[in-house]
């Protein structure tokens, strides 16, 4: 189900993965807490696989967060050497309990699979196997990666994976188990995170490097872009499967995606963001009484904002931050006031001043605008909207959901004309050229897309919208 009280209007979090090799450890808990620290990527249900070497593999997989879908009794259920996790938000495919990861399949050989990213190709590669008689369980890309390694004739693994690897197109970065091993890889592009952590003598992988804190372990490195890297018994080994491809890193995982105290690109984030907002108050100016942000994921930046401006910083807001997702619907007499359930601001901090208000990102504006409203309703004198993106004005087709392009508020729109839009005494975005200049990064190695219209790699169909595929194929149950 949409839970209209919580969700952001900004572009959804796509999935978070996570891996490990460690005998003499708990590593169902361990993959516990890494999907805990991973759960901003996506909350729409989690799984964790488990096997000891040898054995077979177990998994548990449901709808919920993290802490809904697990309990003391379930991850003793889960005994093993190697463990599996994912935490998924729909990219391709429904919100469907088949289509919760890790999926695991048993063809040729017995395996399961976490992926984050999305396969622009996925309608020719579910065809190809159809045609081969291979079952599905599931509307989701990610199998389809999955069905190619578990039938694939290599004897081992990770051979499979360097064949499949350059016929996948898109965005994936991906952790396979088998009953011995881990394998994990990241597209030639690199549009999405994957890094290495060691925990003791062991290693394990996952999509930010908080996810590596929780659990003791050190951040390593980040896997190449079309790097092949297994973990067993005998510790790490890699090889390349793709060199050369023009690299693509997803610039919103500077801006808003990963948590800020994850390291991406050698950059730790909270202080990119803070820089964010010291650029934004050089290219816009404000004459104000307050600096707050959106909380969250605009507090950085507000303080940033604040810092090269002079303007005094406090919170606007208090945050309800024991709101996740809640099965039970507002009704129509609380349906307008929804948004309070989340934030609530505070008239003895905003009446009567001129506020700075610093946020991440602005897609279809709803949230946007209900905030400025409220901060209206609340006293504020004059509402000034900073923002720490660009305007978005494409969708993205690799991995996030950001609504169709007609959705967007900047569709079509001047910026001056989405300020009105959204009530707002004055709009500006920091400019694509403040972004790299805060995360010390180039536009030759980022993709920007969602902001420019360049995309860097081809896309086919499912673009527009992440139930293009489940529409686009039957479902032939196994």
């Amino acid at each position: 189900m949409t839970d209209h009280l919580t969700d952001r209007d900004g572009p959804r979090d796509e999935c978070g993965v996570f891996g490990i090799y460690a005998p003499d450890h708990d590593v169902a808990r361990l993959a516990y807490f890494a999907l805990y620290a991973l759960q901003h990527r996506g909350q729409e249900s989690a799984g964790i696989a488990t096997t000891d070497v040898g054995g077979n593999i177990m998994t548990l997989r449901d709808l919920g967060l993290v802490s809904q879908v697990f309990d003391e009794q379930k991850l003793r259920a889960l005994p093993g050497d190697l463990a599996l996790g994912h935490v998924r938000y729909s990219t391709t495919g429904s919100s469907a309990w088949e289509n919760a990861q890790p999926i695991y399949r048993s063809d040729s050989r017995e395996l399961a699979l976490a992926h984050n990213g999305n396969l622009t190709n996925a309608v020719e590669l579910h065809a190809e196997l159809r045609e081969r008689d291979v079952a599905f369980r599931s509307t989701s890309d990610s199998e389809i990666i999955a069905a190619l390694l578990s039938t694939h004739p290599a004897e081992q693994v990770e051979d499979a994976v360097v064949d499949v690897l350059p016929r996948l197109h898109g965005a994936f970065s991906t952790v396979v188990m088998t009953r011995d091993k881990l394998v994990a890889f990241r597209d030639p592009h690199g549009l999405r995170p994957l890094a290495l952590g060691m925990l003791g003598d062991r290693y394990c992988v996952a999509s930010e490097s908080c996810a590596l804190d929780i659990i003791g372990a050190r951040f390593l490195r980040e896997l190449e872009p079309g790097e092949v890297l297994t973990i067993d018994e005998g510790g790490i080994s890699t090889r390349m499967a793709v060199e050369g491809a023009r690299r693509a890193f997803c610039v919103f995982e500077y801006i808003y995606f990963a948590r800020p105290d994850s390291i991406m690109g050698g950059t730790v984030l909270q202080g990119a963001r803070g820089r964010m907002g010291e650029i934004l108050a050089r290219e816009a100016p404000v004459d104000a009484d307050l600096v707050i942000a959106v909380p969250d994921s605009g507090n950085p930046a507000a303080r940033g904002f604040a810092r090269a401006s002079g303007i005094p910083h406090d919170d606007g807001f208090v945050k309800n931050r024991y709101v996740a997702r809640t099965f039970i619907q507002p009704g129509q007499e609380l349906r307008k006031h929804g948004l309070r359930l989340k934030f609530n601001p505070m008239p003895e901090i905003v009446s009567g001043k001129r506020l700075v208000v610093v946020d991440d990102s602005i897609v279809r504006g709803n949230t946007t605008r209900q905030i400025v409203e409220m901060l209206r309703d609340a006293g504020a004198q004059e509402v000034h909207l900073r923002i720490t993106a660009p305007p978005i004005r494409n969708p993205c087709h690799y991995g996030i959901d950001m609504s169709t392009r007609e959705e967007m508020v900047a569709h079509g729109r001047e910026v001056a004309e989405i300020a009105r839009e959204l009530g707002a005494d004055s709009l500006h975005y920091i400019s694509l050229e403040g972004v790299y200049e805060a995360v010390g990064a180039s536009r030759a190695t980022h993709c920007d897309a969602c902001f420019t219209g360049e995309y860097p790699l081809p896309h086919g169909p499912g673009g527009q919208s992440k139930d293009a595929f489940e529409r686009a194929v039957p479902v032939i149950h196994a």
